[in-house]
């Protein structure tokens, strides 16, 4: 097989296609299901429930399949640094979540490739912006403003702009943190790095669940559970072994071309079950962030 057809969708078997759609859609789902979540368990609480659910799912298929997840001595250096910067992006994920409405939430941490793309002209050598990124960039960016510019005014900032800037943060050091694994796991094992970022924020995020916030066990019923199953079971452990999967076969630009279906079905399933309002705002939004990111991650066709 050419290079021109290992790189490019038209070359994945249906099979893979389908799995990325289903994958990507369902990543979608990931703040409605934290929104459920966050009824009983405050943000620090979520995360660490979430990533004590997904360890267990990782270590077991990790363990399966004959993979060593105890890092060598050069490597702590390294994954300390990774846990710091994922403790601050899942952190003001979750409180952005806690503070604005889910489909708004959906787009903006959806946009995550468009600030990787930025930090990767920067860091990753050779991963520099073309015409066509650059394009993409500015189409996600328009996204992005029609969004918040829709939620608050500057005059006024409320309760869903506050929340909104916090997540738009954390999207921001989702997409630092994506080109730091992707430098980082240059020199050390892709499954160790998941699993140890994981690892190394439980501490944090027990210390600061315990001192800053209460559990509601009021509210504890299905939807809630179902919601940190869901984001432990699913996210943090189906969609790590999955992407691992994928990635294994096909290249990178090739699965992230499936980026743009996360925001879509995010507001399509935040209207579902939570019953948010898909204002012509959310639709241009979500449009002008899906068609970005699909020209900054598409596979350059040569």
């Amino acid at each position: 097989m050419s290079t021109f057809h290992r790189h490019t969708i038209a070359a994945l078997p249906l099979q893979a296609v389908l799995i990325s759609i289903v994958i990507h859609a369902l990543w979608g789902g990931n703040p409605v299901a934290a929104k459920f979540g966050l009824l009983v368990f405050p943000p620090m609480w979520s995360a660490f429930i979430r990533f004590v659910i997904g360890i267990v799912c990782i270590v077991g298929w990790a363990a399966l399949r004959g993979i060593p997840m105890w890092p060598k001595p050069g490597e702590w250096r390294l994954l300390v640094m990774l846990g710091i910067l994922f403790v601050l992006q899942i952190g003001t994920m979750y409180i952005g979540f806690d503070l604005t409405q889910t489909s708004i939430a959906v787009i903006l941490i959806s946009t995550n490739p468009f600030f990787a793309a930025l930090a990767a002209h920067f860091i990753i050598v050779g991963d520099h912006l073309s015409t066509r990124k650059v394009i993409g960039l500015i189409v996600a960016f328009a996204g992005i403003v029609v969004v918040l510019l829709g939620g608050f005014t500057f005059e006024n900032l409320n309760r869903i702009g506050l929340g909104g800037v916090i997540v738009l943060v954390s999207a921001v050091l989702l997409g630092l943190r994506l080109v730091f694994m992707a430098k980082v796991q240059q020199k050390i094992s892709g499954v160790r790095v998941v699993l140890w970022q994981m690892i190394l924020s439980l501490p944090l995020f027990a210390i600061a669940g315990a001192t800053l916030e209460t559990i509601r066990w009021e509210n504890l019923a299905f939807a809630p559970i179902a919601g940190m199953l869901y984001q432990g079971v699913v996210i943090a452990g189906l969609g790590m072994m999955v992407i691992s999967y994928l990635l294994s076969r096909y290249t990178a630009s090739v699965i992230a071309s499936f980026n743009f279906i996360s925001p879509v079905s995010g507001v399509l399933l935040s209207a579902v079950f939570l019953g948010d309002q898909i204002t012509p705002v959310i639709i241009y939004g979500v449009v002008l962030v899906g068609v970005g990111l699909y020209f900054v991650s598409r596979p350059k066709v040569v």
